[in-house]
């Protein structure tokens, strides 16, 4: 049995998002496009769906029309080694969308992301309870998390 797959729907932007996303992350590519033919409800030639890979997981891009949109209620999480990686796709992903608190960020396409240090886990929970809590302190008064900062709170610095 093949892992499941995240479908996102699109308005009309399902090949513009998917080849954003696939220029972002290694070991990414478009894998398959289905187009309009003739008789679809749309132009013939603009894709209907849109088969992708993100660091080697499957991924489909929908073209279902302006029905539904994206909430916070689903995001994707991308484990930052350091501050280079974390602020590179910070920049990336909230060129032309909405920054969010605590590490997170609304794209150009509506769509959710948080960047997480991975030194996170062991700043929240550390076994420094105070220290813990100090970093959380810093942390929510963050947008794009700062991994030296939160180190420095976790440290009492």
């Amino acid at each position: 049995m093949k892992a499941p797959t995240a479908c996102l729907w699109f308005d009309n932007q399902a090949e513009e998002a998917a080849n954003f996303y696939v220029s972002l992350f290694d070991d990414s590519r478009i894998t398959n496009v289905s187009r309009y033919g003739d008789t679809g409800p749309d132009a013939p030639g603009q894709a209907l769906m849109v088969d992708f890979e993100l660091g080697g997981r499957p991924f489909n891009a929908l073209n279902g029309g302006p029905v539904y949109t994206f909430t916070e209620a689903v995001s994707f999480i991308i484990d930052c080694e350091d501050q280079a990686q974390l602020d590179r796709y910070w920049e990336q992903l909230s060129d032309g969308g909405e920054e969010g608190q605590c590490g997170w960020l609304k794209d150009k396409y509506g769509l959710s992301w948080q960047l997480v240090p991975t030194v996170l886990g062991s700043l929240m929970g550390g076994p420094d309870a105070e220290g813990s809590g100090r970093a959380m302190a810093a942390l929510m008064t963050m947008k794009k998390l700062d991994i030296a900062a939160l180190q420095a709170a976790y440290d009492g610095v």
